[in-house]
């Protein structure tokens, strides 16, 4: 990610009490520098904000609260500060729900649902697949924060964000699928703590890998321990649960199946294939991948003859490539390969987290793109955002820099159990146990049609297996891709999706 140092002018967006910017800054780097020489005698940094904006067409007061939370280990040392920043509306209501928000990676900030879906200020960028150019970048009220229905709480795990690990904590001990749903639980159950808010209705939500935290954090609030946290819904934002699913692994049939449907789509959208809309191009995608297709693709090399020049033309036809190409191919495109072949005749490539968007490569020859052109189109206007937000909007002293996608994913842990629990990482079931076990949960799955990260087909297959219940699961899709708010018409659909799940307990 791009450094933070070049959004200077951004400062000026924002009027902090004169308070806030009193502390010279080297006397924080000093504090910095001695917190991490003695975690003994950490102290958390919190500052608090009152603030009011229109939400929902309600003017809400609120405080907005960015702070750390220090976890210790057994020994009482502290060794991880994990950042948070609150927004409560006042007066206070111990009535109110309050909604836990997260993104994902592993190793992503908080940033990209803050600023970009549910915070009360937002980054203006373009929504339609064009780069978001260079600053200053206009940030603006959010109307469609959620703040008129619930007081929300957005969580930084340690390595992402501002949030970071203190003295000598191993990285073993929190960066993992269970290590780090255990750490958020235990957040979330001081927030409720040190807030009165027990007897709360409460959500939880995430993005993307969120999605996944969502899962494994429902597990360790409500199904591993007796003092369960009990919820009233689940917020699933472009879903992925079942990772071997779409494993782009030799051998795995199912990766093609379910990465279908957002080929279909994504090539209808580029001209490359017909249909009357979207929602019917792909469910007739989804019918024909879970039917003739799996079929095909299960018999292996001993689909032949006409039934298999059948499929390749049926292929060609939902891909938008050629035959000769889906013969090449072996009748499986993976994605990546998709994003450079789809416009090839143009010199294009499209985008992985939104295929929308187009991008140029060095040259055409390639058998992959050099690079995401729905990452690099809208990455540096969220940086220079939170940074400015946070730094100068809320008050948050630090020189760590902000951590939009931090560098922890190589040292995941995404072991769930025995060997093939590990073989087959799957959190899905942990959302089936949610349900049957808790008569008042629900499940909202917000999708993007545009999204290859978390395609809509694999979140549908992961959500419809044995054992998880279908009448308390919700689905709502969007006409863009992974971070659908960045559309204008998509941020209002999925504030409003998100409020009617929320006022509908």
């Amino acid at each position: 990610m791009k450094s933070g140092l070049s959004f200077i002018a951004l400062a000026l967006a924002f009027t902090a009490p004169a308070a806030l910017h009193a502390q010279d800054k080297a006397d924080d780097a000093s504090a910095a520098k001695a917190k991490a020489e003695k975690p003994a005698d950490y102290e958390p940094q919190v500052r608090t904000t009152k603030l009011s904006g229109t939400f929902g067409g309600q003017r809400i007061n609120y405080a907005a609260t960015i702070g750390e939370t220090i976890i210790k280990n057994k020994d009482g040392v502290p060794e991880v500060a994990v950042v948070t920043t609150s927004y409560v509306k006042e007066p206070r209501d111990p009535g109110r729900p309050v909604t836990f928000l997260f993104n994902g990676g592993p190793g992503s900030g908080t940033v990209w649902l803050m600023m970009g879906a549910f915070g009360p200020k937002r980054v203006a960028i373009p929504g339609t697949g064009v780069d978001d150019g260079a600053p200053p970048y206009p940030i603006v009220d959010n109307p469609d924060a959620l703040l008129d229905v619930t007081d929300v709480v957005f969580i930084d795990p340690p390595g992402t964000g501002f949030s970071h690990l203190i003295g000598k904590a191993k990285p073993e001990d929190y960066y993992g699928v269970t290590q780090d749903a255990k750490l958020v639980a235990e957040v979330i159950r001081r927030w409720l703590n040190d807030n009165g808010r027990w007897n709360s209705p409460k959500y939880l939500g995430g993005e993307s890998y969120g999605t996944t935290r969502s899962a494994a954090v429902a597990n360790q609030l409500m199904n591993e321990t007796y003092n369960d946290v009990a919820l009233n819904g689940i917020i699933l934002i472009s879903t992925v649960l079942d990772f071997a699913a779409g494993a782009d692994t030799p051998g795995n049939e199912l990766s093609p199946i379910t990465n279908l449907p957002s080929m279909a789509v994504t090539a209808l959208y580029h001209g490359k294939a017909t249909a009357s809309s979207p929602e019917a191009f792909a469910e007739e995608a989804r019918q024909w991948a879970i039917g003739p297709y799996a079929t095909a693709l299960l018999k292996g090399q001993k689909l032949q003859g006409e039934e298999r020049a059948a499929i390749r033309r049926e292929l060609a036809r939902f891909t938008g490539l050629s035959e000769t190409y889906l013969e090449s191919a072996d009748l499986r495109v993976t994605p990546n390969r998709f994003y450079k072949e789809l416009l090839r005749d143009r010199g294009l490539t499209v985008g992985r987290l939104d295929s929308r968007y187009t991008g140029k490569d060095y040259d055409s020859a390639g058998e992959g793109p050099d690079n995401d052109p729905s990452f690099y189109g809208i990455d540096a206007s969220y940086t220079a955002a939170i940074n400015s937000w946070s730094r100068d909007g809320l008050g948050f002293k630090t020189d760590r820099e902000y951590q939009s996608i931090g560098r922890i994913g190589g040292q995941w842990d995404w072991r769930l159990g025995g060997r093939d629990t590990n073989a087959y990482l799957n959190v899905a079931p942990y959302l089936g146990q949610a349900l049957r076990e808790n008569s008042g949960l629900k499940i909202l799955v917000a999708q993007g049609w545009y999204d290859f990260a978390t395609p809509f087909f694999a979140a549908e297959y992961a959500l419809s297996r044995t054992g998880i219940p279908q009448d308390r699961i919700h689905y709502t899709y969007y006409g863009a891709g992974h971070m659908m708010y960045i559309r204008d018409e998509d941020r209002h659909k999925l504030s409003a999706d998100v409020r009617a799940f929320i006022r509908a307990r």
